[in-house]
């Protein structure tokens, strides 16, 4: 159980920033007392691809939420995100005994459905219940204490390369942390971010991250569809550096001071100082240019996250809409253009329910650190006991195999 005055700790590793934050648990729910973020160097499209620089840059955030929040940080709870997470549909069926639901026979049951082939190189990240069915009650959310006689589970089944998940550890644990927990991105995002009523009616949300754009489908209260598009802010930044042939970095700082996701928004009188590559004289270009570079880009995202939701069936199911949340959606025009391609309600998704420096993390940027946080104290409240059964290496499953089977024949 989360205890009031517990230290919590959501280490956000992405593709352009790694971002630590740290949360003490509170009678009223949680308050935000430390934040530490560093530029990352080591990831390409979520997926650590250098370890030390990996390291390097978790070393710099740790510290200085440590700093920040007075407290020393041993464990965090870190995101996995990439064009490696799959999602699939699964379903469990067990006899009820007693004739009454018992949290073992939920436990049988999300077992049950979670028995299901899948390749050596992949492993079970989360296991999502989305609905339960008591003998013919269908849509049963909480079914302990229940009377029937059969029990069954429909879940979401998410799975991720065993290299991807061992990489995140790795570097978490030549830092010094021990890792709790091991999150789907786009889950941390929504606990931050949606509301009861928004899973309830129907909701997408889409988080736009450096490398990657992650969609997580809500209906009915529960997540129904995830996935992951292998683009994102980075490839902005590679577009306005093409197009107005300047260094990446100095792409980057334009984009953010002068960007802007619809080109009809920009007064084409404005101007900005563009540097050269190679040390030449700056240049002085229209801003409306750098739009009409960035415009395509973020057209192309929303057409590919349409298409998302078509190909799973479930456009006419969002009542609330899209929901937007992740660095790159602090463009300006970015729900505007959003709401034009998917032609539903947008908005913009900011951390909340949370307490402490909530103005210093009132970012679309922090969502999926905060909702790592947030993630942590359900966790330990005991409120999400079926997010993730895990076991940490096929070596250990296989130890614990040979110790039961001499134990039954000897």
């Amino acid at each position: 159980m989360a205890k009031s005055g517990e230290i919590l700790v959501g280490l956000d590793i992405g593709t352009t920033k790694i971002c630590a934050i740290v949360g003490e648990v509170s009678d009223d729910g949680i308050d935000i007392i430390g934040i530490g973020t560093h530029p990352s160097k080591g990831l390409r499209k979520g997926v650590v691809v250098n370890i030390d620089a990996t390291v390097a840059s978790i070393k710099r955030a740790i510290e200085e939420a440590e700093h920040m929040a007075g407290c020393e940080i041993t464990t965090v709870y870190t995101g996995i995100a990439g064009g490696h997470i799959k999602a699939f549909p699964s379903h469990g069926v067990v006899a009820v005994k007693d004739k009454e639901v018992r949290p073992q026979d939920v436990d049988r049951v999300i077992e049950q459905a979670k028995a299901v082939a899948i390749p050596l190189d992949r492993e079970v990240i989360h296991v999502l219940p989305q609905e339960f069915v008591v003998d013919d009650q269908d849509g049963v959310k909480d079914p302990i204490g229940m009377s029937g006689v059969r029990l069954e589970a429909k879940a979401l089944i998410v799975t991720g390369a065993v290299s991807s998940a061992q990489n995140i550890v790795k570097c978490a644990q030549r830092t010094g942390l021990n890792v709790a927990d091991i999150v789907l991105q786009p889950l941390a995002s929504s606990l931050a971010t949606l509301s009861e009523d928004e899973k309830e009616l129907g909701v997408c949300l889409v988080d736009i991250g450096g490398g990657t754009t992650d969609i997580a489908i809500f209906h009915n209260g529960a997540i129904h569809h995830t996935s992951v598009i292998s683009l994102g802010g980075n490839h902005l930044t590679n577009d306005v550096a093409v197009g107005l042939r300047t260094p990446t970095h100095e792409a980057e700082r334009i984009k953010k001071q002068y960007g802007s996701a619809m080109s009809r928004l920009v007064d084409k009188s404005e101007t900005i100082e563009v540097p050269s590559v190679g040390g030449g004289a700056p240049r002085v270009l229209s801003r409306h240019i750098l739009a009409e570079i960035i415009e395509p880009r973020v057209e192309e995202i929303f057409m590919l996250v349409q298409h998302e939701i078509q190909k799973c069936g479930m456009e006419e199911l969002l009542a609330s809409g899209v929901v937007i949340t992740g660095g790159s959606t602090l463009l300006p025009g970015m729900a505007q253009m959003a709401e034009e391609v998917l032609g539903v309600p947008v908005r913009q998704g900011m951390p909340r329910h949370i307490g402490g420096l909530v103005d210093v993390v009132k970012s679309p940027m922090y969502a999926t650190a905060v909702g790592l946080v947030i993630y942590g104290a359900n966790q330990q409240r005991g409120t999400s006991p079926h997010f993730r059964i895990r076991e940490e290496n096929v070596y250990r499953k296989v130890k614990n195999r040979m110790k039961e089977w001499l134990g039954e024949i000897f």
